[in-house]
């Protein structure tokens, strides 16, 4: 005897089911560490339009309203730098061979980073091609090469998933984001991963930070990682940490004249190492609530529920997003100097220089530099397109969680590092600088 099909309410009834069976299991292992489904929809990582800087280039070489003088000795790098307004001071050197261009990459010849608050540019003597990373509000870091041949036109092409294999897993927060990491090199600038590795942000120890990296720069009596080579396999956690101790002068360790400076400023490193983490916490928030509201939608279609209904999960997952960018943003678990640091470049300066200030001076770009990373730890990305863009629901929640700090109404204990004083100057800076920001929480007060 045949049996009866299953009605379309029984149907509908399981499909439901599974939907929330398998919801669920996102929800419980919702943890930074698991990547994040970012190639289909609502994501959809790799078709979805970007904006970010580099594509905006991109786009003007194409249609000939812009182009790029090539350079002898450096390729298209100058001109890259100068169209996307990214300081040559910002230059950091990295020896560790933790790049696609492992074999290019050694001691002898370091990877040069330039960075700003948004766009990223790596350059290899020698290499045919720049590496580019630019971010885009909505999806996060985006990465592009460009062509370092005299006899081509320059042509920016964006990378369709090798960049991904590194820069989306948990050192990322688990979406297409920025990492910057600590390895013991050898010799050759080879990782050796058996003794382990540190991801860098502000949190990171001070002795953790910089292996596999030159630095230039002083911080007394305070250790790092960088400007050492680890000479013995069987123990290569005896570095030699003094050699590599405020280094001001790299021209004893390579050919530095090959570079655009002969820097690889700490103050430069230090402002590196804050805001990757900060780009992917921002990604995150942006992925986990739009990934939310999207379940949102498929579950209020399948139970008849109003559009707008908000599940308890999804409150859940944007609460926990906002929660990590919050604690990031205002540097609750920063790692404090035991020594005041300074770099050998007009880094600092320059980073300052680009600062929106208040009616009092004051600017959210000030460095203390001396016991901590700024002045008014608060990190200068709440002033960038990725905050601006970041979905309704969690925007939200980060400015009312904001004000609930900077005015002393938080009572979680979770922001003691703040001082009286740290709120009511952030909050007064933030108040005057970005005024825009409160009216995303105005209806939560």
């Amino acid at each position: 005897m045949r049996q009866a099909l299953p009605s379309a309410k029984r149907v509908r009834t399981a499909t439901v089911g599974l939907i929330l069976v398998l919801l669920a299991a996102a929800d419980r292992n919702n943890v930074a560490a698991a990547p994040i489904e970012f190639e289909r929809e609502p994501i959809d990582y790799q078709n979805a339009p970007v904006q970010d800087r580099i594509h905006q280039l991109k786009q003007k070489l194409e249609r000939g309203e812009a182009s790029l003088k090539f350079d002898e000795r450096h390729g298209y790098l100058p001109a890259i730098l100068d169209a996307l307004d990214i300081p040559i001071s910002s230059q950091v050197l990295v020896f560790s061979r933790t790049s696609l261009q492992i074999r290019r990459i050694s001691p002898d010849t370091p990877r040069a980073l330039y960075f700003d608050d948004d766009t990223y540019v790596g350059w290899i003597p020698g290499s045919d091609v720049i590496e580019l990373m630019g971010t885009d509000p909505q999806q996060g870091e985006v990465f592009y090469t460009i062509n370092q041949e005299r006899a081509q036109p320059a042509r920016i092409l964006r990378d369709r998933g090798q960049c991904l294999i590194c820069h989306a897993s948990s050192r990322t927060q688990g979406v297409p984001g920025v990492l910057m990491r600590s390895v013991f090199a050898d010799s050759r600038g080879q990782p050796q991963l058996g003794s382990g590795t540190f991801s860098i942000d502000h949190r990171s120890p001070f002795e953790n930070r910089f292996g596999g990296w030159y630095v230039t720069g002083t911080h007394g009596d305070m250790r790092h990682m960088g400007n050492a080579i680890s000479r013995d396999r069987g123990a290569p956690q005896k570095i030699d940490r003094e050699a590599g101790a405020n280094v001001r002068d790299l021209s004893g360790r390579f050919d530095v004249k090959r570079y655009l400076t002969p820097h690889s400023d700490l103050v430069a490193l230090m402002v590196l190492a804050h805001q990757t983490q900060m780009h992917n916490y921002l990604t995150l928030a942006s992925y986990e609530t739009r990934l939310a509201t999207h379940h949102d939608g498929i579950m209020n279609a399948a139970l008849d529920r109003p559009d707008d209904y908000v599940s308890d999960t999804t409150q859940r997952r944007i609460a926990s997003a906002g929660e990590k960018l919050v604690r990031y943003m205002l540097f609750c678990d920063e790692a404090l100097l035991t020594a005041p640091i300074a770099g050998t470049s007009s880094y600092a300066d320059d980073f300052q220089e680009r600062a929106k200030r208040d009616s009092q001076g004051r600017s959210l770009r000030d460095l203390d530099l001396k016991t901590r990373l700024l002045k008014y730890p608060c990190s200068w990305l709440i002033d960038s397109p990725s905050f601006d863009a970041l979905p309704p629901p969690v925007r939200n929640y980060v400015t009312a969680r904001l004000r609930e700090i900077l005015t002393g109404k938080d009572e979680s204990g979770e922001c003691d590092h703040l001082t009286q004083q740290d709120r009511q100057a952030i909050l007064e800076i933030l108040t005057e600088t970005k005024p825009d920001l409160w009216k995303a929480d105005a209806g939560n007060r």
